[in-house]
């Protein structure tokens, strides 16, 4: 892969703000480049990127990429972009997010890639406490945000990089995988791929291109078919519930709300017992896939069960942002019919009265395709609240609406703004409630609304 960043002193990134971009934003910083950075909107994530020094402009402009001899945009940008249109006609060397990761990727001898519909900034959290236990000097990069990193990412002299890759619109093709982590394949970004054939030929083709390792979830269908299909014949690990798997967990106990424990078995052997302070058997999966990376990478038994008790979940990904006077209120980046229903039934197995989902439906297009899937995944819920759909990168079409979803969903109500949402909930949830914000924009600021109005 050319390197497109030698030479290159001042960078602009359009679309900083975003979640793949943020990651990417602090490496570059950390190796002493310049950088400059656009977005639309005002979120926590542009206030880390000023904290580190870095002058963000608020909306796009032309007259914002002045000084810049490279411009990295985020998978949101259109090619009518103000910003990223004037820079080709400047001449000025342009790539998406992927493309540079792809980059940084290639720069390490083992790059680790977490791939999968679901669980993958939680598994590459995990593993990134796994072998930073164990003191390996590690690179990183994760969608979300990690305490243990003080952000989503970092740099290290290990060779080693744990990556959380996305395959939205096949970025992770662009990527240069020594180790695959796969973690499942469900139906999800058909405006990208069409039908799941398509989209099971993309993880075969990521199988492809890794070249000395593939750990995969061996109870998952798809991903068995993904794996076989592909021309990858090197060593191959397998992780799941069943005892067939290379790795799997046994003797699981929940221990409270958030604490499990299961024994990690490798084929006939007992490795230890971890405990995890994540809740859901989704979790304990993404555990047993860490666990396998991290003592293939060299990361003992020890840093692996450290590691992971240690681990208390990433950013947005069950986050409890308010507990008092018997309210719980979290806050979780679910926006898949699978990972709202996931999230949900752990909710549900746990000691609250009542458990309220808050899912702010992100893009039209995944809302009316999956809309019965929604309806049966927040049906879940004892009550159940609807924001506006959030079109993100979609212009609205005019044939979805949140009340349509709400129309199948049993006593749902819809709320457009975020304002509205809190009042309703301080005016209705009750003492042993859960209230948990569900999707994959910003919805979050609602999470911190509620609180706020608990709080008076």
């Amino acid at each position: 892969m050319t390197d497109f960043l030698k030479g290159k002193k001042q960078i602009h990134f359009i679309g900083i703000g975003g979640s793949g971009m943020f990651p990417l934003v602090q490496i570059l910083h950390a190796c002493g480049y310049s950088i400059t950075g656009s977005d639309n909107n005002e979120t926590v994530t542009l206030d880390a990127v000023r904290k580190m020094g870095i002058k963000v402009y608020l909306g796009h402009n032309e007259s914002n990429i002045e000084g810049a001899d490279l411009i990295i945009y985020s998978s949101a940008i259109s090619g009518e972009n103000p910003e990223l249109r004037a820079a080709r006609e400047a001449g000025i060397a342009s790539f998406d997010r992927a493309e540079l990761l792809g980059l940084l990727t290639s720069r390490h001898d083992k790059a680790v890639c977490v791939v999968g519909t679901h669980g993958k900034t939680t598994a590459t959290s995990m593993l990134v406490h796994i072998l930073m236990a164990a003191e390996l000097d590690i690179s990183a990069f994760i969608g979300g945000k990690l305490n243990l990193l003080n952000g989503s990412a970092r740099i290290g002299n290990s060779g080693i990089m744990a990556v959380e890759a996305c395959e939205f619109n096949s970025n992770f093709l662009k990527l240069s995988p020594n180790i695959a982590v796969i973690l499942n394949i469900d139906e999800d970004h058909m405006d990208c791929f069409g039908n799941m054939d398509n989209l099971r030929k993309a993880f075969t083709k990521f199988c492809d291109l890794t070249t000395d390792l593939v750990i995969f979830n061996g109870d998952d269908l798809n991903v068995r078919v993904a794996v076989m299909n592909s021309n990858y014949r090197s060593e191959t690990i397998t992780f799941g519930f069943s005892k067939s798997n290379d790795y799997f967990p046994r003797n699981i106990k929940r221990l409270s709300n958030y604490e499990s424990s299961f024994e990690l078995w490798h084929n006939d052997k007992q490795i230890d017992e971890i405990i995890i302070s994540v809740p859901g058997e989704h979790n304990i999966i993404n555990a047993v896939a860490a666990c396998a990376a991290g003592l293939y990478l060299g990361a003992g038994t020890n840093a692996v069960r450290e590691g992971l008790r240690s681990f208390t979940g990433a950013v947005r990904r069950f986050e409890r942002i308010y507990n008092e006077n018997g309210i719980t209120v979290a806050d979780d980046y679910a926006h898949h019919p699978a990972e709202v229903a996931a999230t949900l039934k752990t909710a549900k197995n746990m000691d609250y009265k009542r458990v309220w989902a808050v899912h702010q439906p992100f893009t039209y297009s995944r809302t009316k395709a999956l809309l019965d899937d929604f309806a049966g995944a927040l049906s879940i819920a004892d009550k159940v609240v609807l924001s506006e759909i959030m079109g993100g990168r979609e212009p609205n079409p005019g044939d979805i609406k949140s009340e349509d979803l709400a129309a199948k969903i049993n006593g749902a109500v819809v709320i457009q703004d975020f304002a509205g949402i809190a009042n309703y909930i301080a005016e209705n949830a009750e003492s042993g409630d859960l209230i948990i914000t569900m999707g994959c924009g910003d919805v979050d600021k609602c999470a911190r609304l509620i609180a706020e109005k608990l709080n008076k």
